[in-house]
């Protein structure tokens, strides 16, 4: 059906409704059957400027509804006339984004105009566009909103190039989402997957590792880290069902019993399991090494410590963190042990400067993890 045989189908009462309707409904219902026509009918070129000019009308129209009845019907088609769809694109939010996630009308040099200047949720629109070019990839996520970038960093029609990364990762280093969005994509260049290891944890972390190249030497590195990490995390599992003595002989026979998760084990306070590797390694039976640690002075912490083959200079560390361990008390309340082990770590990180950085990112992620964990309980428990 051609837009000539449209024009006697299109009743003289139709084009009075389009033009006066007395409500928006009924203007409403009328542009959606024309525009539908325009969409779908092959149209002469006297047939398109007669299109066109019930189009501007419709963009015209006071009432929302109506605009925005065309710009979900043409959101797909090409006929919607490039100087409308700019127009249309400056309107409310639900008049603008159809057009902006779809159009085919757009130009390049449009959607960076238009990210810009419009707000937040239209920017994140054209994000979420079938294809977004490397261009427009670089301009939305050097200036537009968080939740653009957020968008575009989990689009997989988005040339996402590496500059476009940098700058997504440089202005949200604590977007979660968007990093795993990142991480989720086929390929990450190096430079920015090294820059990612510090800012994300978790699944994320494994996620990075595991699907993006390293510098070979990072990879060794993280990989015995990210080990360590799941261990300490099993600690306090093992001694709730009191099989430490068994967990820690384990952990030694596998050759996963370090001087470095020991030291991070004490700097959270697991002080049970820290016993129990110092007896293991040096070959004492558990009750004179926690007298060593604990009641023996000075030397008596030296003497276990050399005996379990621990590097001398970790003593420092060592003694300052065994000290703050027994200053500080459980305080009875609900939630005391994740409060305890945040204050322990606040101590040893106050009193102790020359940390690894490696053991210091890690305390600082436990900290944060303890901190967190305490507020959960206790708004569960108001």
């Amino acid at each position: 059906m051609t837009v000539q045989s449209m024009r006697p189908e299109l009743s003289e009462g139709d084009i009075i409704r389009l033009m006066k309707g007395e409500t928006s409904e009924e203007r409403a219902t009328v542009a959606h059957r024309l525009c539908r026509r325009i969409a779908t009918d092959v149209l002469s070129d006297d047939e398109r400027l007669f299109a066109d000019e019930i189009i501007q009308i419709l963009a015209k129209d006071t009432a929302e509804l109506v605009r925005r009845t065309l710009s979900v019907t043409l959101r797909n088609s090409p006929r919607l006339p490039h100087s409308v769809a700019v127009q249309l694109a400056q309107d409310v939010e639900s008049v603008a984004i159809p057009l902006l996630e779809n159009s085919p009308v757009f130009s390049d040099e449009d959607l960076i105009e238009l990210v810009l200047s419009v707000t937040a949720a239209k920017q994140a629109a054209i994000a979420g566009r079938a294809t977004v070019s490397g261009a427009l990839s670089e301009v939305i996520c050097e200036h537009a909103s968080e939740i653009a970038v957020e968008t575009i960093a989990g689009n997989s029609g988005a040339d996402l190039t590496d500059r476009a990364m940098e700058h997504s990762v440089e202005r949200f280093p604590a977007n979660q989402t968007m990093h795993e969005n990142l991480v989720l994509r086929d390929h990450i260049p190096v430079h920015i997957a090294e820059k990612m290891v510090s800012l994300v944890s978790g699944q994320v972390f494994d996620l990075l590792i595991n699907r993006h190249e390293l510098p070979a030497q990072m990879a060794i590195d993280l990989a015995a880290g990210a080990r360590e990490r799941a261990t300490i995390d099993l600690v306090e599992q093992a001694g709730r069902t009191h099989d430490m003595p068994r967990f820690v002989s384990q952990l030694n026979l596998n050759g996963r019993l370090t001087h470095s998760l020991i030291m991070r084990a004490l700097c959270v306070g697991h002080m049970p399991f820290v016993e129990h590797a110092l007896a293991e390694l040096s070959g004492v039976p558990h009750a004179r090494a926690w007298l060593m640690i604990h009641d023996a002075g000075p030397l008596g912490l030296q003497a276990i410590f050399d005996r379990a083959g621990l590097h001398r200079k970790l003593l420092p560390a060592f003694r300052a963190a065994v000290k703050v361990y027994h200053e500080l008390e459980l305080d009875g309340e609900a939630n005391d042990r994740a409060r305890f082990r945040m204050r322990m770590i606040e101590r040893v990180l106050t009193q102790f400067q020359a940390i690894p950085k490696a053991d210091l990112d890690y305390l600082l992620e436990k900290l944060d993890a303890y901190a967190e964990q305490a507020k959960r309980r206790d708004e569960n428990a108001a």
